[in-house]
């Protein structure tokens, strides 16, 4: 069943070669397997790499930008559709209420505030949909310490670690969003 993926990641063209790797490879399975990308609707980092990849494989593009970032030579112009909000909020929920899945390639602040946001969505049982956060290259692996230690100081509960999937390639992350059937969550209080 076709599914639309939302991927949040990096905007910056300054990061290694690696990364924007992973992002076209992500990029071309999305297209391959007849699921749509939607994506912030940046041309640039690995935004762009991940676009451009699902497009030279035949796949459909959908972009989600703010009118402030909808300048050209940041916005993604090709998209199959492109949908400009008003400001970063209403762009974050257009991306949620659209999105079968979550996938997160390494990024920057906002792609941290994204994937956070969107595993506190979920932890509330605002939605069920699966979260995988791509750790390639252990970027992510300062992050997911900080989880863990959440966990242990009682911050968070261990069921915490449901809400969200760790994987180190591509391929890990599809086999993970073929296989996923909601949980329930335990309750955030207990």
């Amino acid at each position: 069943m076709e599914k639309v993926i939302c991927v949040y990641s990096s905007s910056s063209n300054r990061i290694g070669e690696a990364y924007f790797a992973v992002a076209a490879k992500l990029g071309q399975e999305i297209a391959r397997r007849g699921d749509t990308l939607l994506f912030g609707g940046g041309v640039v980092g690995l935004m762009g790499s991940t676009a451009k990849a699902v497009h030279r494989s035949g796949g459909k593009v959908v972009g989600v930008i703010p009118r402030a970032l909808n300048l050209p030579g940041i916005v993604y112009e090709t998209c199959d559709e492109l949908i400009v909000t008003e400001g970063l909020r209403e762009r974050k929920a257009v991306m949620d209420e659209r999105s079968d899945a979550f996938v997160a390639l390494p990024g920057g602040y906002g792609t941290l505030e994204e994937i956070l946001e969107i595993i506190t969505l979920k932890q509330l049982k605002y939605h069920t949909k699966p979260i995988v956060i791509i750790n390639a290259f252990g970027f992510y692996d300062g992050l997911l310490n900080q989880f863990d230690r959440m966990i242990r100081a009682e911050f968070a509960s261990p069921a915490c670690c449901s809400l969200y999937h760790v994987a180190d390639t591509v391929e890990d992350t599809l086999a993970y969003l073929d296989a996923y059937r909601p949980q329930e969550i335990g309750n955030k209080w207990d």
